[in-house]
């Protein structure tokens, strides 16, 4: 039984920015839409309408104007947006340079904190910008980031948009080969990198993986290294690098122009999981991206220039491009970088109370894990100024929900998203105006045309169905990187249902709310005798036993059928045993159905995951169904793949 957890005030939604835009919409068009199913109706059955009033309310800065929002949406993929605007995502982004609030708050597992005002973000970005385009780095030209989040590699993203080159990043936390995979498919030309990282409370030297990505990429020219937390006298080992401060230009260009662009010109390449193969890499648009962003961030999540934003997040990750776009509102973000949870659970929390953060994103896997810790948040720590939680990274249980609301704090938005790295935003999302139920997004994005498809490909509510969108929006790739005839892409999002976007995701709609539930990855629904079922909805509930940690379900080709098989990992000293296998079973029989139940329970070590965090089963539906596993390096934890491999013999024994 769904519960309502928290409704706006009627003060509250007064003064809201979605509010704002409403008014704006009724009085340009003469409308009285006065609740957001009815302004979200409006903006996908008028989407033309939407997006080109979107842009002014939004004043998107751009020094030629379009001549119309889009050419044509019947074209899917294929649209173009904003005819022959011409702009700068980074212009755009430093709009609030005349400010000397912070723009960004460093704070490392180490213990540094570093302030950067909006006005000094500005002269460094204009540094960095002219240092490349004194190396010859022009329009179109590709830099990359191997790099922790640090306000540096903030700055070097802006720099980058500010002479119209082209961004792609991942963390230092992932190995020189999972580095290679991405960035050596798009051959870039400057490196942003640093000498290494903190993490638990170690220190990681990561110059060898360095020098291993160079050997890996020959078209890298330039390496800019920051000092951090490594062996900075290696620097010098490194071919073709300088320091990040000497690199700098000495002076501000008082004159400095930024390159001005049509609206289709790339600004980011971003990268897939790459768990099913070489990672994707999807070129988005400088203004669909910029619109995108910023509509999520003003009206979705109620950005004012007064708000501080920390979100978990690495540069791996597009919650990392979507963070930094709150600089764009003239708001901070508070940048961290090391475990969340070092040295105890606290330490995040501790953050948030001195930093006065007003929004804070977490993943659900996040919160599940100090879930299970019976940590309570606000028995720790103060938290007057933190008026939203925003969760995305996969599906969180309605125990999740409440446990926002019980243990954190009782009067906040708690913002729920999903979307993908592919859009570089959200398909479903929060809004400040209305209310949250238990285990729901409260409703699709404006603009975004989504709906759940059966089997049929029919339209369906109340009921599972495939996540679908069907209209073209700003952000969605403008093509993929070496992909001429664009077949990858085709492959990816419009083979199941020609011109519409397949996302991938398998999810309910409720009629009565508008809201949706998420029951994970429709390319892992288990069919055991044909009935599906969402790998989400064992998770749900087989982690609420106290001693399971973490599980993974997958499918089995069997006898002619397909037999769930349940990987499940304990807390610390926990075996699994014939009471804790019936435990498991029950609670999915009674709470789920006996369809959910596993053919076999078994305890594994580690559950493989994501750089990202999330778990991988089409890794280990591999193996136990015989294919190969390719890109081991795109996981976390590669190594915990062999002790599926190793018990495979005893799975393909007959039942």
């Amino acid at each position: 039984m769904k519960k309502l957890l928290w409704k706006p005030s009627a003060e509250y939604v007064k003064k809201t920015n979605m509010n704002a835009f409403m008014g704006y919409v009724n009085a340009k068009f003469g409308f009285a839409i006065d609740d957001y199913r009815s302004l979200y109706n409006w903006s996908i059955d008028y989407p033309i309408e939407f997006w080109d009033t979107l842009w002014h309310y939004l004043d998107i800065k751009c020094s030629k104007p379009y001549s119309k929002p889009v050419d044509d949406l019947s074209k899917f993929p294929g649209a173009d947006w904003f005819i022959g605007a011409e702009l700068n995502y980074a212009e755009n982004m430093l709009r609030f340079s005349s400010s000397s609030a912070p723009a960004i708050i460093f704070r490392g597992e180490n213990q540094i904190r570093e302030e950067i005002s909006h006005k000094e973000l500005y002269e460094q970005v204009i540094r960095l910008a002219e240092a490349l385009r004194q190396e010859g780095i022009k329009a179109g030209d590709i830099i990359a980031a191997y790099m922790p989040n640090l306000p540096q590699t903030v700055i070097a993203m802006l720099a980058c948009s500010a002479v119209g080159a082209v961004w792609c990043s991942c963390a230092t936390d992932i190995g020189p080969q999972a580095a290679i995979d991405r960035l050596g498919q798009v051959k870039p030309s400057v490196l942003f990198t640093t000498d290494g990282y903190f993490y638990k409370g170690k220190r990681f030297d990561v110059l060898e993986n360095v020098k291993a990505v160079l050997d890996g990429i020959s078209s890298i020219k330039r390496v800019v290294i920051t000092p951090y937390a490594g062996n900075s006298p290696k620097i010098n080992k490194i071919p073709n690098s300088v320091g990040y401060a000497d690199y700098l230009s000495r002076n501000v260009a008082q004159d400095f122009e930024f390159e001005q662009l049509p609206s289709e010109h790339p600004l980011f390449i971003m990268f897939s999981s790459g768990t099913t193969g070489n990672p994707k890499c999807m070129v988005q648009s400088a203004a669909g991206v910029l619109i995108n962003q910023l509509k999520e961030l003003v009206l979705h999540n109620d950005m004012k220039p007064s708000d501080r934003m920390l979100y978990i997040t690495s540069c791996s990750w597009m919650m990392w491009n979507w963070q930094a776009a709150a600089i764009g509102t003239g708001a901070s973000i508070v940048l961290y970088d090391g475990n969340p949870s070092y040295p105890d659970t606290y330490a995040i929390w501790k953050i948030l109370e001195e930093e006065r953060v007003t929004i804070f994103g977490l993943s659900a896997s996040y919160v599940h894990t100090i879930m299970k810790e019976h940590f309570s948040p606000k028995q720790a720590v103060s938290l007057p100024y933190l008026r939203a939680i925003s969760q995305t990274g996969s599906a969180l249980t309605d125990e999740g929900f409440e446990y926002i609301y019980k243990d954190i704090k009782e009067d906040l938005h708690f913002n729920s998203i999903a979307g993908g790295t592919e859009i570089n935003g959200c398909l479903s999302s929060g809004n400040p105006i209305s209310p949250v139920y238990s285990g729901e997004l409260q409703g699709f994005g404006l603009g975004m045309k989504v709906n759940a498809y059966n089997e049929k490909g029919e339209p369906v509510r109340d009921e599972q169905g495939e996540l679908v969108c069907e209209l073209p929006a700003p952000s969605m790739p403008i093509e993929f990187w070496n992909d001429p005839d664009n077949s990858r892409y085709m492959d990816a999002y419009f083979r199941m249902y020609p011109g519409i976007w397949h996302h991938g995701d398998y999810v309910m709609i409720h009629s009565d709310t508008g809201g949706i539930t998420y029951f994970g990855r429709s390319d892992s629904i288990l069919k055991p005798s044909g009935v599906r079922i969402g790998t989400a909805e064992i998770y749900n509930q087989v982690e609420k036993i106290p001693q399971i940690t973490d599980s993974l379900a997958i499918g089995q080709n069997y006898s002619g059928d397909q037999r769930i098989i349940l990987f499940v990992q304990t807390q610390e000293g926990i075996e699994l045993d014939e009471q804790l296998k019936e435990e498991i079973s029950k609670i999915l029989r009674v709470n789920a159905s006996p369809r959910h139940v596993p053919a076999i329970i078994m305890q594994v070590p580690d559950i493989p995951k994501t750089l990202n965090g999330k778990k991988v089963e089409s890794a280990v539906t591999n193996i136990v169904n015989g294919r190969r596993v390719t890109n081991r390096d795109a996981l976390g934890n590669p190594e915990s793949l062999d002790y599926f491999t190793g018990i495979l013999p005893l799975l393909n024994e007959p039942g």
